[in-house]
């Protein structure tokens, strides 16, 4: 069994306990070469490509396993042409990526600014003054882009705290499957949303969805959060939009190429906050997401 991609510990010695496990990280091409050559699983994460050239070098393959939700970097055509199964974790995320959608809910329309020291009665009346919040959730519309299976766990807490929560979504959702959100139309919900967070999956047609024409209908003052994959969203036409409203705010989690090259258009906006791929990073779901050793075993 191969791994290229750090487990939980206690799923990682799980699968130890049943087979030989050989650790082959996926920046090091000689280590995986080696492992391949004699592996019959391959577990994966994150940054490792499981294309034809890599089952190419894998004569034994019988399965692969992704410790995680989206199967964007496992190209299901080149496994079923080789009889390789393919099993992950749907669902091991989703309170991890809804409590991270939240939190930067929260901390945009109501930041904490904690006191640092004791204050005299006009800096102590001054600080109440500054921390008037222009905003409250229960008057906002929150939108959102995809009615999956986090989505649509956003729009549930979503319909306990804001004033309307509406969605998009290419298929049609159930009423029963809504989480109590409103369907609109694409454009309706960018033109709409006070606070836009993206759900949407790896396909294809979802690249450069957010471009210059969806950020063009954005509100000047929205606050877009994005989660789901870095290329949903043209960052130059972003970076564009958040300099012309420097009232909106972005939070971006996700970004296309992982890391964030040096010369990326985002860089230095101070309406825009970029976090290292962490919406999922919480222990319980990394424990959860790694019990895909049981999938594959």
């Amino acid at each position: 069994m191969a791994i290229t991609e750090p487990l939980d510990e206690d799923a990682a010695a799980w699968l130890a306990d049943r087979c030989e496990v050989v650790l082959a990280p996926c920046g090091d091409d000689g280590a995986l070469g080696a492992a391949l050559e004699r592996a019959d699983a391959l577990i994966v994460r994150t940054y490792t490509r499981v294309d034809a050239a890599l089952l190419a070098r894998a004569p034994r393959l019988r399965v692969v396993g992704r410790a995680g939700v989206g199967l964007d970097n496992i190209d299901l055509r080149a496994c079923r042409t080789r009889g390789v199964e393919v099993v992950h974790t749907p669902g091991a995320n989703t309170a991890a990526v809804v409590e991270f959608v939240w939190s930067a809910v929260f901390a945009s329309v109501r930041p904490i600014d904690p006191l640092e020291r004791a204050l005299p009665a006009d800096a102590w009346r001054a600080r109440r003054d500054t921390g008037l919040a222009p905003r409250e959730l229960a008057g906002l519309t929150l939108g959102v882009l995809g009615l999956g299976r986090i989505g649509s766990a956003v729009a549930r807490v979503g319909g306990t705290l804001m004033g309307r929560v509406i969605y998009h979504d290419l298929r049609e959702i159930p009423a029963t499957q809504r989480a109590g959100a409103e369907a609109v139309s694409r454009d309706g919900l960018l033109a709409e949303s006070d606070i836009l967070t993206v759900h949407v999956d790896g396909r294809a047609s979802n690249r450069g969805l957010i471009g210059a024409g969806a950020c063009a209908r954005l509100r000047p003052e929205v606050i877009f959060i994005n989660t789901s994959r870095g290329f949903v969203v043209d960052r130059p036409a972003l970076a564009a939009f958040l300099r012309a409203n420097p009232e909106a705010r972005a939070l971006l989690d996700v970004h296309d190429p992982e890391p964030i090259p040096p010369g990326d258009p985002l860089w230095g906006l101070p309406n825009a906050r970029l976090t290292a791929h962490v919406a999922a990073a919480t222990v319980p779901a990394k424990r959860a997401m790694s019990r895909v050793v049981e999938r594959v075993w």
